[in-house]
């Protein structure tokens, strides 16, 4: 097999906090800063098409 020079399209493999299940091209749409209180320091990833049914942007391309 020869080795690829491209990097792969997709996200990583990550939780989708949107439809609540892992997917493999899940990427990072909201970092929390952290601080106080439940949920604090947390980063939120969405799938593509979590991504695209909700208008959410990749922190990335921000």
């Amino acid at each position: 097999m020869t080795p690829s020079n491209s990097a792969p399209e997709h996200g990583s493999f990550a939780w989708c906090s949107w439809h609540n299940g892992y997917s493999d091209d899940a990427r990072l749409v909201r970092m929390i800063e952290q601080g106080s209180g439940v949920g604090a320091g947390s980063n939120l990833f969405a799938c593509t098409p979590c991504r695209e049914t909700n208008g959410l942007a990749p922190v990335a391309d921000q």
